[in-house]
Parts: structure tokens; C-alpha cells; sequence
């Protein structure tokens, strides 16, 4: 009979001095080793896709919780964000600014440093892989429920969404990130040889990588910002996490919201500034690890070069991982026996959603010769119907499109728009 057995104690405080946020709670999460864990435990079996709202004009309640949320952010402002470095908050540093795209004058205050994200690696990849896991299962239950409209008004807010994007991406899509996740790993941890020789016992460990993980996260997905981090978390890494600028806020606040369902200091370290010189620092470490990116092709290549070119001269400890997502170019195939009208609200969707500010954007349409009259017809009519304005504004949330993400990506477009009208080869549909 096991009378006694080592605990295994990790100990997060968080300080959130200065912060207006909606209140997220901060306390300590103790983790102990317990005598049923050295059976096998199995995390919860029902496991579903997170429902997604639908915020029609028949639920009130959801748009009057929606719209306190967003008040609640907006009244508070300017709101500084800080570092995040061993759980432990840092706002002495230089700040630049992020802006609601909407509101040009609206500022986010950020304040910048850099730091590793090594002390904690010990405890949490000792930690039984359950406990981590709760972590992430209480993280989805939070954001699902709780933070269900802060998480919302956190992303319309800095990211230009509408609310019903904001409600498939950090909402449902999140918490189904965060809840498949741990199914994965459970199914991963259970492959083991399915033989062994007579006296021998074969078996598969698996362990965290030898280093730190770097994710570099993009704007247009808070999920996408989740996954990149919570992953490699997941399974005992500890990573640095730079947000884009331009989601800082729903980053910043999920973070919060992983530290309240128990992370333990340490194990991700939020880091903003200038991403040239952040990165620059991190690719050079030589326990970096791995590298889970999603952004630009042209970033990711040369984030990649500056990888392989440190690996030709023994930088590393072991070889990083390079986990990476970039553009795309998607396209339509209208075939003749196609209904062409929803062809047409599918291509207008996939174009314009979300300002065509994904990756999964539709940008080329292939129309068969003998359908195009109706197609052109189809689509004229339904971009017709497109509403544009400020996704944010409590007074009118329901605009299919709201602002793209910053000056330089309008100013961008603009140019392109204007060099298309000059071309006598192109016809622009109005």
C-alpha cells in the first residue's frame, strides 16, 4: 500500500497592477502529483464542437451582453498591456501603438521587452500530462462561457471583425482547439510497440523538445494565436510568444485567461515590440527549438534562411522544428452544372468576409464561358447588399464588412484598386 508519494508543486502568482481589463481572476494554482495518477487517467470522453452563436435579431441577450463587453473595453482605454515574462507583469518599457481600425484615434499603449523562457521548463514537462491538460480544458470552458463576450469584444475591437466572425474564431474555434488538442494528445501518448521480445518491455516515451518554442502569431486569427502556443504548452514545451501588433489585446487577454485556468508562471512569456529585433534574438538562442509560425511567405522564408543558415554553423543545441503557415492564393471552379447563384454568395463569401483578411480568402475565380452572364449577374447583385462600417459600434453591430487591419494594408489596396482602373485590360464589377 503506497502510504506517501512525492508532490510536485508549481506555484503561479500573477500581478496585474495598472491593467484595466475586464476582470480576469489572478490567484495561485497548486499542482500536485497524486497516488491515482500513476494509473492511467483518461480525460473527459464527450467532447463536441463548441456551438456557435448566432446572434440574430431574436437573441437580445446575447447582443446587450455583447455590447457591455465592448463598453467595458472602450471606457477603460487607453489600455496598457504588458509583457508577460515568468508571470510576472512588466510595463517599464518603450510603447508603440495599436489602434482600433475603425477609430483612428483610439490608442492601445504597449510596452515592449524581450526575455527567455527557460526556468519553467523542468517542473511543467515533469508535470502528469492529465494536469496539463486540464489546464487547457478549463481554459476552453472559460472562454466558452465566462469570457465568452469579453473574448468577442477583445477581437472586434483590435481586429476589425464582426461579431460573427469574431464568434467562429475566438470563441468556437478556440475553445475546439484547446478541447481536440487534448484528445490528440491522449491518442498520441497511447501509441506504444505493439510487441516485445520474450523478457523485454518495449515502450514509447514521449518528451517535450530539448529548448524553448518561438511562435510568432498572426492577427487575423485569435484561434489561430491559441493553437500556436497552446500546442507545443500542451505537451510540456514552454514557448515565447510574439503577437502580432495588431492582436494584442485578445492575445494579452487569452493569456490571462490560460493563467486564471491555471498555467503555471513561466510557461508562456508574451513579448511586443519590434519583430526584427525580438526575433532576431530568439532564432540566435542556442536552446531555441522550434519555430510555429503563421504570417507572410516572405517572413517565413526568411525566418526560415536565418534557421538553416544557423544550423551550418552549430548554433543549436538540436535541430528546431519549423512549423509554418503562409498565404495562399484560393480559387473557384464554377462548372456548368453548378448552382450558380449560391456559386455566387460562396465567392462573394469567401472573398469578402473578414475584408479577405484570411489566408483561406478566395481570390481567383475560374467561371465556365456558358454560366458567366448568370455568375456576373449573381454577384453584382449580391455585393450590392454588402454593408460597410465600424464592426464595434454598439449602436449598429451587424455590417458584413468593418476596416481592414491597419493604414498601410488600406493604403496598399487603394493602389491596387486605382492600377486596375487604369488598365484597359481589366473590367472592374461595380
Amino acid at each position: 500500500m503506497l502510504r506517501s508519494i512525492r508532490s510536485c508543486r508549481s506555484v503561479w502568482a500573477a500581478r496585474a497592477s495598472r491593467l484595466r481589463l475586464p476582470a480576469v481572476a489572478v490567484g495561485t494554482a497548486h499542482f500536485v502529483r497524486s497516488a491515482s495518477q500513476l494509473a492511467h487517467v483518461k480525460v473527459p470522453s464527450s467532447l463536441a464542437n463548441e456551438p456557435v452563436k448566432e446572434f440574430s435579431f431574436n437573441h437580445q441577450k446575447d447582443w446587450d451582453l455583447l455590447r457591455a463587453s465592448i463598453t467595458k473595453f472602450t471606457d477603460n482605454g487607453p489600455l496598457d498591456i504588458p509583457l508577460v515574462i515568468g508571470g510576472k507583469r512588466i510595463l517599464d518599457r518603450p510603447t508603440f501603438t495599436q489602434v482600433n481600425p475603425a477609430k483612428h484615434s483610439q490608442q492601445l499603449a504597449l510596452h515592449s521587452a524581450i526575455a527567455a523562457s527557460k526556468e519553467a521548463k523542468a517542473k511543467w514537462a515533469s508535470m502528469p500530462w492529465t494536469d496539463r491538460a486540464a489546464v487547457f480544458l478549463k481554459a476552453a470552458d472559460l472562454i466558452s462561457t465566462k469570457y465568452r463576450y469579453d473574448m468577442l469584444a477583445a477581437t472586434m475591437l483590435g481586429q476589425g471583425k464582426n461579431v460573427y466572425q469574431a464568434e467562429i474564431d475566438s470563441v468556437a474555434e478556440l475553445a475546439d482547439f484547446f478541447r481536440y488538442n487534448v484528445k490528440y494528445a491522449e491518442e498520441l501518448y497511447q501509441e506504444q510497440p505493439l510487441e516485445s521480445a520474450p523478457g523485454v518491455w518495449n515502450r514509447a516515451e514521449y518528451r517535450p523538445l530539448e529548448g524553448f518554442v518561438y511562435a510568432v502569431t498572426p492577427f487575423n486569427f485569435t484561434a489561430i494565436a491559441g493553437n500556436l502556443v497552446g500546442a507545443p504548452a500542451l505537451m510540456g514545451n514552454t514557448v515565447v510568444w510574439k503577437p502580432s501588433a495588431t492582436a494584442v489585446l485578445s492575445n494579452y487577454f487569452l493569456l490571462s485567461i490560460l493563467e486564471e485556468a491555471g498555467l503555471p508562471a513561466g510557461v508562456i512569456n508574451f513579448i511586443t515590440g519590434d519583430p526584427v529585433q525580438i526575433t532576431d534574438v530568439v532564432v540566435n538562442d542556442p536552446d531555441f527549438a522550434s519555430l510555429h509560425f503563421t504570417g507572410s511567405t516572405d517572413v517565413f522564408k526568411s525566418l526560415y534562411g536565418t534557421i538553416a543558415s544557423n544550423l551550418a554553423k552549430d548554433v543549436y543545441r538540436d535541430y528546431p522544428r519549423v512549423v509554418g503557415e503562409t498565404g495562399g492564393k484560393n480559387f473557384h471552379l464554377i462548372h456548368p452544372s453548378a448552382s450558380v447563384f449560391h456559386a455566387a454568395l460562396s465567392t462573394l463569401r469567401g472573398a469578402f468576409e473578414y475584408q479577405g483578411q484570411k489566408c483561406s480568402a478566395t481570390s481567383r475565380v475560374y467561371v465556365a464561358e456558358s454560366v458567366w452572364p448568370e455568375f456576373e449577374a449573381a454577384l453584382t447583385l449580391a455585393m450590392d447588399g454588402i454593408t460597410i462600417g465600424d464592426t464595434t459600434d454598439p449602436s449598429n453591430l451587424h455590417d458584413f464588412m468593418g476596416p481592414v487591419i491597419h493604414e498601410a494594408s488600406y493604403d496598399k489596396l487603394a493602389g491596387v484598386i486605382e492600377q486596375a482602373e487604369k488598365d484597359p485590360e481589366l473590367t472592374i464589377l461595380k
